[in-house]
Parts: structure tokens; C-alpha cells; sequence
């Protein structure tokens, strides 16, 4: 396993997620439920930035390399996930956003490996539509974590919510582009089977 500044920035991400959920078991009187929000959007959003940084740090100082470009999407799934399982808990988003995204997660990342073991990873590679959906969650999870007017004027509730359900149309509609594109390589292989 390599170890440079960039795959040392996934590892980090990949711990804050924990840091914000154990806040959760901190007795309550030591924060408010304000500081815990501001928190824990803080910390999200660190995160998020160490996903871009640790992406534009490794091609340019060309230290790319097949563990962060597997340890990268893992890092990715594992904070939008457990972020979504911890606004369930504080009720702050439907479940059925959640598991229509970390199902869509699961079944995507599923079917790159498989196109991986294909030789035909180029197949599914990371789409515009893909990266629109993260850009969605990304601005509506911190929003949610929140839970409070931004500036005094911003609902980051009202703006979160319907931010998440755009991601979540998105993930339907990027999981059917990927499936469609694998579809002629699924039916080809089953047909060699």
C-alpha cells in the first residue's frame, strides 16, 4: 500500500465520519444541539474537501495509484452513507432517500467490479450525471446537518431536503445510464457462459 499526502487525506476522510457520529454518545450536556449541528456540518464538510484535494493533489504530483482509486470511491460511499444513517436518526431525512442512494451505491459499485473482472471497467467510468448527483448530496447533506437558517435568511432545511431529492432522482437516473451501458457487455457474457 503507498502511503503519500493524498491516500493520507482519504484515510482522514474516511475517520471524521466516525468522529461525527460518536458526538451522538457524548453526554448531552455537553453540547447543545446547535454546537452539535455546527459540528458535524463542519466536519462533513472537511471531509468533502479532502475528497477534492486528495484528487487534485495526487494528479498533480502524479502520485495516483490503483489503491486510491479504490480506497477513494470506499472513503466516498462510507461518508455519504453513514452521513444519510445518521440524518435518519436525527430525522432530518426520509429513509427511503437514504436507501434509494446507498442502494444505488451499492449496486453501482457492485457492477464496476464485475465490469473490472470483465477487462471492461472503461465501460461504466464516472459519468457528468454521476458527478451532478455528488454535487447534490454534497451541498445537501452539510445542509441538513445544519439544520438552521444560514445568514440568518437560508433555510438550510427546506433548501437540503430538496437538494437530497434531486440527488436521489439523479441516482435512479445515473444507475439506469450505467446499466444501460453495461447491459450489451452483461448480455454478451451471460450468453458465453
Amino acid at each position: 500500500m503507498p502511503l503519500n499526502i493524498p491516500i493520507l487525506l482519504t484515510w482522514m476522510r474516511v475517520a471524521l465520519i466516525p468522529l461525527v457520529v460518536a458526538q451522538l454518545y457524548l453526554p448531552a450536556h455537553w453540547f447543545s444541539q446547535l454546537e452539535y449541528d455546527l459540528c458535524a456540518t463542519t466536519l462533513f464538510i472537511l471531509a468533502a474537501v479532502t475528497d477534492w484535494f486528495d484528487g487534485f493533489l495526487a494528479r498533480r504530483w502524479n502520485q495516483t495509484s490503483s489503491f486510491g482509486a479504490f480506497l477513494d470511491p470506499v472513503a466516498d460511499k462510507l461518508m455519504v452513507s453513514g452521513a444519510l444513517l445518521l440524518l435518519i436518526y436525527l430525522q432530518r431525512c426520509d429513509a427511503l432517500l437514504a436507501l434509494v442512494i446507498i442502494g444505488r451505491e451499492i449496486t453501482i459499485s457492485a457492477l464496476r467490479e464485475w465490469m473490472a473482472q470483465l477487462g471492461k471497467s472503461k465501460s461504466v467510468a464516472v459519468s457528468s450525471l454521476g458527478k451532478i448527483k455528488t454535487a447534490a448530496q454534497m451541498v445537501a447533506i452539510p445542509m441538513l446537518l445544519f439544520n438552521g437558517r444560514l445568514f440568518g435568511v437560508i433555510d438550510t432545511m427546506f433548501w437540503g431536503t430538496l437538494l437530497l431529492w434531486v440527488a436521489a432522482v439523479l441516482t435512479v437516473w445515473s444507475m439506469f445510464y450505467y446499466l444501460r451501458l453495461a447491459w450489451p457487455l452483461i448480455r454478451e457474457h451471460d450468453g458465453q457462459a
